[in-house]
Parts: structure tokens; C-alpha cells; sequence
């Protein structure tokens, strides 16, 4: 089966996961991809400049597949005449309806930010299927979905949210975990050294960087023994949370910015210990999954997608419910450091790993091409 997987917004995870199920899918996808900036312009022109390409490719697909960065509706309209016959799916990553948006955004302060969520309405409306990475982003975009709706004044097509869900699966994301056996440093690791906590995320509002760095600074005050390891991507000058941060925690502070590649990366994610998570928003968790996979004791927050990744006869051990719950926790994990290194849910990230995955993906896109 041929597949066109359209990405006008090819960077990042985004990149990887059409790289990857490119690579490890039995059928063959060929991606039309943009570079991944200017995600506004992506979503309002990409869909325009993706299906020149296409037209001018010749590719004929069974089936095309977009990613919630496309405007859906605008590349079919453009292809019509090659693709009106050809099933369509859509894959969301993220949605611009329930994803918080920063309150420091231009289009935010003059209320202008609506019709990206709506470019997402309009895409999952278009669509054969429907797939988010996880229940709880199906669950949150249906449900901030009708409140969109029932905003609007007259003809608010509201049946359409259960059409929406009608068609909707949840396809969890697959990753590629291989690559980090490979660069598993051969010590021994941290014995006789204190706890390493590992910040791995993006340096983005949304992980709420205030309350892991404020939960850090409570403990080093308590007087508890324990090294930071901060990671993650940031794309703008470091956050005011960060600076702040690398001064208070001094000399606990054993790794400030950006791993360059993947070998850095994953050299880290061998040696940390802990990784508490603060997130205010997550559809799926996949530095979340790559940590835990190298062997991180994760202390997760009882909402989002978390306690989609955790065993539920788990939950009590790994997700917390509020801020003093997760000062507690990370406490007893500090200071119980050589029991904690013992413990590992290394088979419960293995389970997304591609090798898995990509039968299903392969699996549930056929049903979508055939129309069973």
C-alpha cells in the first residue's frame, strides 16, 4: 500500500514520528514535508504548497495521511481531481483548542487565536479517521470542541462533535527507543553518588518550569543531598525560571542546556535518577517515555495522558495529586535513593517502542484505506 504522509511542520517529534513509521512500516510512505517554522503560516499556507507538490509528484497514494498541522480541507480542495477518491486520515499530535496557549502570544492578547482550532475542526470533519495519541487528547479536544462551537452565534453544527468521535481511535505514539540501548554508558552508574534528577523537557511554559525548580529549591533547603540535570530544548533566551534557578541551585546544578546529540542525550538519561514532572499540559509524554526507559523513577501528576502510561495497579506509586504530594514524594525518593535505583519500568515505555507499534499503525491505516 502507498501511503503520502503530509507534514508541513517537519521538525522535532513531528519529524521523527514520520521518519520513523516511514522506516519501519511494511508499506511504502512517502512524506511531503515543509520546514518545521512558522507554525502559524504552516497551518494557514502549508496545505497550498504541500499539494503543488503532490500534484507535481505523480505519487498516487492509497492513502493520505496529515498530520494536525495541515489544513485538510484546503490541500483536498487544491487536489481534488487526483485525490477525491483517496481515503484520508489525520493524526494529532496536538490541537490548538485545548493546548494552553501562552499568555504572552500576540494573537492571544487581541483575540484573534480561534480559527487555528478551527483548521483543526474543519480537518478532523474532512477526514475518514480521526487519531490523537492518547485518550485523554481525543477526550479533551471533543470536549473544548463543543464549547467552541456553542460559542458561535447560529448554525453551530454541534452534531458534528459526536461524528467527530464517531471516527476517532486513539493510535499512542510509537518511538524510537533502540537508538538509546546504543549509547547506555558502560559504568557501573551512580552508586555511593546523590540522586540525579533529570529535567528533559522543552523550556516552555506549558511544563511549568516554576514549580519543578521551586519543589527543588524547598528540598535543597531542607537540607537534602541531590544533583540536577536540566536538558530539553529552548527556543528563545533562558527563561527568567532557569536563570534563577542555576543560581540558586549552585553547585547541585550539574548540567544547564541543550544535549546536542543523541549520545549526550541519552548519556544523561542513563545517569538520572529521578524525574518529577510538573507539566500543565502533555497529550502524550515522550521525553516523559524515553526517560523512564533508561531506568528514571518517574513521579508523574494524577492528570493529562500520565495515567495512560502508568499500569493502573501503579498509579499510587507514581502519580502524585497535588504540589506537597510531590514534595513528599521526591523527598522519600531523595533520601531512599539506593532503593530507588533498584526499581525500573523500563517494559512499559519498551511497549511503544516502533518495532511494536508500526504492525498496528500498518494494521489500523489498511482499514482506513479499504474502508473496513
Amino acid at each position: 500500500m502507498n501511503i503520502a504522509l503530509l507534514e508541513p511542520y517537519f521538525t522535532g517529534s513531528h519529524a521523527a514520528w514520520a521518519r520513523d513509521y516511514a522506516r519501519y512500516s511494511r508499506h511504502r510512505v512517502q512524506i511531503f514535508s515543509l520546514p518545521g517554522r512558522f507554525w502559524k503560516w504552516r497551518m494557514h499556507g502549508g496545505a497550498v504548497t504541500l499539494a503543488r507538490r503532490f500534484l507535481a509528484s505523480g505519487f498516487r497514494p492509497d492513502l493520505l495521511l496529515a498530520t494536525d498541522m495541515l489544513d485538510l480541507t484546503t490541500f483536498l480542495a487544491l487536489t481534488r481531481r487526483q485525490t477525491g477518491d483517496i481515503p484520508a486520515a489525520i493524526y494529532f499530535h496536538e490541537n490548538q483548542l485545548s493546548y494552553p496557549w501562552s499568555p504572552n502570544d500576540r494573537d492571544v492578547r487581541q483575540n484573534r487565536d480561534r480559527h487555528y482550532g478551527f483548521i483543526n475542526y474543519a480537518s478532523a470533519l474532512a477526514a475518514d479517521a480521526v487519531f490523537f495519541n492518547s485518550r485523554y487528547h481525543l477526550d479533551s479536544f471533543l470536549a473544548e470542541l463543543h464549547r467552541f462551537l456553542k460559542h458561535f452565534p447560529d448554525c453551530n453544527e454541534l452534531e458534528t462533535v459526536p461524528a467527530i468521535r464517531q471516527k476517532a481511535r486513539v493510535l499512542p505514539l510509537g518511538l524510537e527507543l533502540t537508538a538509546l540501548d546504543a549509547c547506555r554508558p558502560a559504568s557501573a552508574g551512580r552508586t555511593g553518588k546523590p540522586a540525579l534528577i533529570l529535567w528533559n523537557h522543552r523550556w516552555e511554559y506549558d511544563k511549568n518550569p516554576a514549580d519543578f525548580f521551586r519543589a527543588l529549591e524547598i528540598l535543597a533547603g531542607q537540607g537534602l543531598e541531590f544533583e540536577v540535570a536540566v536538558l530539553g530544548e529552548n527556543f528563545r533566551q533562558k527563561p527568567e525560571e532557569f536563570l534563577r534557578a542555576e543560581q540558586s541551585l549552585g553547585r547541585r546544578v550539574v548540567q544547564m542546556g541543550y544535549a546536542a546529540s543523541l549520545a549526550e542525550y541519552a548519556a544523561w538519561l542513563w545517569q538520572a535518577d529521578l524525574l518529577p514532572v510538573t507539566s500543565v499540559q502533555d497529550f502524550f509524554g515522550i521525553s516523559v517515555m524515553q526517560a523512564i526507559y533508561c531506568h528514571c523513577y518517574p513521579l508523574l501528576p494524577d492528570r493529562l495522558a500520565y495515567p495512560e502510561l502508568i499500569p493502573a495497579d501503579l498509579h499510587a506509586r507514581h502519580l502524585y495529586r497535588d504540589f506537597d504530594d510531590l514534595l513528599q514524594r521526591l523527598a522519600a525518593a531523595i533520601t531512599g535513593i539506593d532503593a530507588v535505583r533498584q526499581y525500573s519500568l523500563r517494559h512499559v515505555a519498551a511497549a511503544y517502542r516502533w518495532e511494536a507499534m508500526a504492525p498496528r499503525y500498518d494494521a489500523e491505516f489498511e482499514r482506513v484505506a479499504t474502508g473496513s
